[in-house]
């Protein structure tokens, strides 16, 4: 299965979101997104990893990056999960793994859909890409720090 890497153009996908809306990567262009697939709602790690996002929202919007947060498990259970975490980003339900899949995010010990975090620059380009299953929380602190690099190329290119 091909994985996307850092400096493709990330593959444009549409998939219901926990709002009832379809979303695609397409909507968001000019625009950095940070495209993050987990095993499942309500596991602990999981649980964590949303609320940390959910946590640090604000700092990703001061970059003017949209946090999408991508799983198999159902709208229904992402409508559950969203509301119970106060969820204030995109969950979109992958119920076939068909965007999981075309990104080629792994799993672990082949059992347990895993956790990667895709940083997507305005250009459609993929800026970093961030795998631990067993370390959620650190999912957001590689987000944040490649965000603060893109802002900081950004302002160079602007006074140059």
């Amino acid at each position: 299965m091909p994985k996307v890497k850092v400096g493709d153009v990330a593959p444009n996908f549409s998939l219901p979101s926990q709002s009832g809306g379809t979303i695609s990567l397409e909507d968001f262009r000019g625009k950095i997104v940070v495209l993050y697939f987990y095993p499942k709602d309500f596991t602990p790690g999981c649980t964590v990893e949303a609320r940390t996002f959910r946590d640090n929202y604000e700092t990703f919007k001061q970059y003017g990056a949209e946090i999408i947060g991508v799983s198999s498990d159902t709208v229904g259970s992402h409508q559950a999960f969203a509301s119970e975490c106060n969820l204030p980003y995109q969950v979109l339900s992958d119920t076939e793994n068909k965007v999981r899949n075309l990104y080629g995010a792994s799993s672990t010990l082949g059992l347990i859909p895993g956790r990667v975090t895709y940083i997507i620059d305005g250009n459609g380009v993929v800026r970093h890409v961030f795998s631990s299953q067993f370390n959620p929380k650190k999912h957001i602190d590689e987000a944040i720090k490649v965000l603060k690099t893109i802002s900081s190329e950004v302002k160079q290119r602007a006074s140059a």
